[in-house]
């Protein structure tokens, strides 16, 4: 990829054009880190990027930038600018095109603030970026306090970019963070959930956790989590301290977690401060069903998908299911085996051990009867084909009611375990159980 944009860097100026990469990639290669993305900033106007490359999409042709599509990828070709007024603190009403130094002293760090010559093998340097990577500093360019008051999501960004590089944020720089925290939330619900997103799936999330809560960016956004400070929590169980210690241990023991993953550990015990209960012992009756509906609430208002909110909310509702597992009848075990996102469940609990009694016992069973389970399992991915329909039971004349759902689930949890494998002895099944049930009606009524 790396090949492509210096294709494009060479194309313009073969045009007579400034062109340089900038920003997170420049960072990112002289960290030897490979870049996920490649920007170029250029003299070029937007119309004349436009007629020098083949496929292009003018995302923010009025800001100067345009997408060019090279092999199925995007690279995001910028004309060099100077920002004007910031109207909502996030957007600027406007730009004037200018050059390289002033649209440097425009950008957030330091450190995303370099320019590359690919051609030259050279950086241009405007803001001392260079030497805040060499001492691992995150330092706001020119006035902190005007950089965040530009656009407040950058509040987020010095978080990220600490958090990942375990770079110090610079003492100017963190001082006017704590101070403008509180306006975290005049940024868009979808642009807070994305920077949450990069936050919590990258490198140090439990870190990334501690500088929201200690810069003042926590409580604005997720007050949810910073009440799970100071909770405690029953000892013998939870021995590494209370649930916001808990949940950030979690956060640390992860590897590339996917955002559903990741926001599961992060709310997977958030009913607790509300469910708290001091008995025989400190107790949380309740608070799964609790934190699954606090979960949805927190999702929803963080603009997540449909899909995403039913993922977590039920890793949420469901990860104390384990406890149980030893004692589950076959049919049970294999439905929760073969539940949607069961890999999922599997990881929230195996962290959620570590992160405390560190019992794996739970896990290892499971383990072991997924293996047991392996070619069965796959032929039953797609689920068990159903034998009897309601239709079915009509056409033998019972009455539809909730009775029929009774029916069904216990015709499919006699498939599971083997006991019926044809429509004709699904139908057997139903009678036995329907003659059961008038017995046990008459008996009922015998007794009174």
């Amino acid at each position: 990829m790396k090949s492509d944009a210096i294709y494009i860097v060479r194309r313009l100026r073969e045009k007579g054009f400034s062109a340089y990469l900038v920003g997170g990639c420049v960072r990112d290669l002289l960290l030897g880190i490979q870049p996920k993305d490649w920007d170029i900033a250029t003299d070029a106007r937007p119309e004349e990027i436009q007629k020098l490359f083949r496929k292009t999409i003018p995302v923010g042709a009025k800001f100067g930038v345009v997408i060019v599509r090279l092999r199925g990828k995007n690279y995001e070709v910028a004309t060099f600018r100077r920002d004007l007024e910031y109207k909502d603190g996030r957007h600027p009403k406007g730009v004037e095109f200018a050059g390289p130094r002033e649209d440097a002293l425009r950008r957030d760090f330091t450190i995303n603030g370099m320019f590359y010559d690919p051609i030259e093998d050279k950086i241009l340097d405007f803001v001392g970026g260079k030497k805040d990577l060499k001492k691992g500093i995150i330092r706001a360019i020119g006035e902190p306090e005007q950089r965040f008051e530009e656009d407040k999501l950058r509040m987020l960004r010095a978080v990220r970019f600490s958090a990942r590089f375990k770079f110090p944020i610079e003492p100017k720089t963190k001082s006017a963070i704590k101070k403008l925290a509180p306006k975290i939330l005049e940024v868009s619900p979808e642009r807070i959930r994305e920077e949450l997103i990069q936050i919590f799936t990258q490198k140090n999330p439990d870190l990334g956790l501690e500088l929201m809560d200690e810069l003042g960016l926590l409580e604005p956004i997720l007050p949810e989590v910073s009440a799970m400070k100071g909770v405690p929590q029953p000892p013998q169980f939870h021995p590494e301290g209370d649930v916001f210690t808990h949940t950030k241990l979690m956060l640390g023991l992860m590897k590339k977690p996917s955002p559903e993953l990741a926001f599961a550990v992060l709310l997977h015990d958030i009913g607790k401060p509300q469910t708290i209960s001091f008995e025989d012992r400190i107790r949380f009756n309740n608070h799964t069903v609790v934190g699954a509906e606090m979960a949805e609430q927190i999702l929803r208002r963080l603009r997540f998908s449909n899909q995403q909110i039913k993922i977590i909310t039920s890793l949420v509702r469901d990860h104390l299911k384990f406890m149980e597992v030893k004692k589950m009848r076959e049919s049970t075990l294999k439905k929760f085996l073969l539940s949607e996102n069961f890999d999922l469940h599997l990881e929230l609990h195996r962290l959620d051990c570590l992160a405390s009694h560190k019992d794996l016992s739970s896990y290892k069973f499971v383990k072991k009867k997924l293996e047991k389970f392996k070619e069965e399992l796959e032929k039953q991915k797609k689920k068990p084909k159903r034998l009897i329909t309601g239709d079915d039971l009509i056409a033998m004349g019972l009455k539809p009611g909730p009775i029929f759902r009774e029916i069904l689930s216990g015709v499919e949890d006699a498939q599971l375990e083997g006991k019926i494998k044809t429509k004709k002895q699904a139908l057997e099944w139903v009678k036995e159980f329907v003659k059961d049930k008038k017995l046990q009606k008459k008996g009922e009524g015998n007794e009174q």
